[in-house]
């Protein structure tokens, strides 16, 4: 009976669940901007007290790998190799656009059309894939500009479900019989639980010392424009 710690950060949604044999038994999330860095081991902490357990009673610990905000996974990652070197427990790392589509699945179990998971990138562009109704990947990861054509290979041929931060944007441009958009949370950790339970048991583990977040793009800084005097 596997009990792992779920960690979500890819987006604006701070989320930290745990799950004992795949069901969740406690979460903790909130949405915001910046909230990562300061709630993170808080949320960590309460998850944990909150499940009854104490940190040696877990076996792993789970993390949203990506793509998503760069220093949302940053954090995220960071947070579950420290957990995993200190209890000397396995680290497993799942796609956050997988973990999208499966929360939105499991809620729709009679969904017979497509998925696709869109986490906000910047304009017009979202972090994307498109799954269908047994996840599988019919459009592999990608970082898209969005426009009239987008996806006009599947929507004229099945019902497309748009899901994520990025659909909401996406509404106007993605404008078809077939486009459908659940503006729904599925940046839960809890939408993990079901993955990482499998992916414990089938031993696919990260090497905790070298795992890096799937960012999918280069991190650029950007100089703040000088001040006009």
């Amino acid at each position: 009976m596997a009990k792992i710690l779920l960690i979500e950060t890819a987006t604006k949604v701070c989320s930290v669940a745990l799950s004992v044999d795949g069901n969740v038994v406690a979460l903790k999330e909130e949405s915001g901007q910046s909230l990562h860095a300061s709630n993170l081991t808080l949320f960590i902490d309460e998850v944990i007290k909150n499940s009854l357990l104490e940190y040696k009673d877990l076996d792993a610990v789970c993390v949203s790998k990506g793509p998503g905000s760069y220093t949302g996974l940053r954090i995220g990652v960071s947070s579950a190799k420290g957990i995993c070197f200190a209890l000397d427990i396995p680290l497993i790392a799942i796609e956050t656009l997988l973990m999208m589509a499966a929360g939105f699945l499991e809620q729709h179990t009679d969904y017979k059309g497509l998925v696709t998971p869109m986490i906000d990138a910047r304009r017009m562009e979202v972090y994307t894939s498109v799954f269908d109704a047994k996840l599988n990947v019919l459009e592999p990861t990608s970082a898209k500009i969005i426009d009239a054509e987008s996806y006009s290979n599947f929507l004229t041929a099945s019902e497309l479900t748009f899901i994520g931060d990025g659909a909401e944007k996406c509404a106007i441009t993605l404008n078809h019989s077939n486009s459908k958009f659940n503006l729904d949370n599925f940046n839960s950790a809890t939408n993990m639980s079901k993955l990482a339970e499998s992916a414990f048991h089938n031993n696919k583990f990260e090497d905790v010392a070298y795992f890096e977040p799937f960012y999918l793009k280069d991190f650029v800084v950007t100089q703040p424009k000088a001040k006009l005097v």
